[in-house]
């Protein structure tokens, strides 16, 4: 029987407007949301912490923050929030004052320890652009929080990707400094993972010799158009969440992710019957 995990749920990309309004005039964010949470509040056993990879908001208006803000009221378990292209650090700093940042300006870098188990979160926003980068501070910071242990675990997490997806216009604005933080994650090998979101879509690879993941989103899906056949474009596809389950053990433990979806279904129901027959 493994040890009792540790779970870190994350979700990306909620992109809330102001109340009423739907994004790119079709999809209700806040709805979405609202699902999501209680998908979250109802997860048994409920993780021990959730991580949010950026694009809170959708255009960064004050108004959108205090959307979000009461949606999260919702929400039962402890979270923190990284900004992705989307939003604005200076109003997530107002939206989330408790929050414990790294710095008192600029990038968000948050450092929480769980357990036995650090989660490193690297804010890689660029102000006013759409792709990413991790800028020297926040480089320098990331280098120290994972020198401060050597037998720790760590997963780092950050909105843009630092590997390319093959979708065109996603790729475009992905991590531009990839190679600076490979060299970091090369030098720590307490890092076990690295969740990423701004794509919309569930994906894996392996980054530095790590796995690096992409967190699908609860609202709708960047398209996979893998051969270039079609401008920037967006599906509403089933929404769903990672699930993060870090079991404790030799050599940093074992990191499983599962993708959860969102919404209520059908079961669970027995595979076996009383006689404990197959039924």
């Amino acid at each position: 029987m493994p040890s009792k995990p540790v779970l870190i749920a994350q979700i990306s990309d909620l992109h809330i407007k102001a109340p009423g309004a739907l994004a790119y005039g079709r999809v209700d964010t806040a709805k979405a949301l609202e699902r999501c949470v209680a998908t979250l509040n109802a997860l048994e056993p409920a993780p021990d912490f959730l991580v949010i990879s950026g694009d809170l908001a959708d255009t960064s208006s004050p108004e959108e923050y205090e959307h979000l803000r009461r949606l999260l009221q919702a929400l039962k378990l402890p979270f923190a929030a990284i900004p992705g292209n989307h939003d604005s650090r200076e109003l997530m700093r107002g939206a989330f004052p408790q929050a414990g940042y790294a710095h008192s300006s600029g990038p968000l870098d948050q450092r929480i320890e769980l357990g036995g188990i650090d989660l490193l979160l690297a804010d890689s926003s660029v102000p006013g652009a759409p792709h990413g980068e991790l800028a020297p501070p926040s480089l320098q910071w990331l280098e120290a929080a994972l020198a401060a242990s050597a037998d720790r675990p760590a997963l780092v997490f950050l909105h843009h990707p630092p590997f390319v997806a093959g979708i065109w216009h996603m790729d475009r604005q992905n991590l531009r400094n990839a190679d600076e933080l490979a060299a970091i994650v090369m030098r720590h090998p307490r890092i076990r993972h690295i969740g990423c979101g701004h794509v919309h879509r569930a994906t894996l690879t392996m980054f530095a010799g790590r796995p690096c993941t992409i967190c699908p989103a609860p609202n709708h899906a960047v398209d996979l158009d893998l051969a270039h056949l079609r401008g920037p474009s967006f599906k509403v596809e089933p929404p769903a969440l990672h699930l993060h389950a870090w079991f404790p053990g030799e050599q940093f433990g074992n990191l499983v992710t599962h993708q959860v979806p969102i919404g209520e279904f059908d079961g669970p129901h027995p595979f076996f019957g009383p006689d404990g027959k197959l039924l």
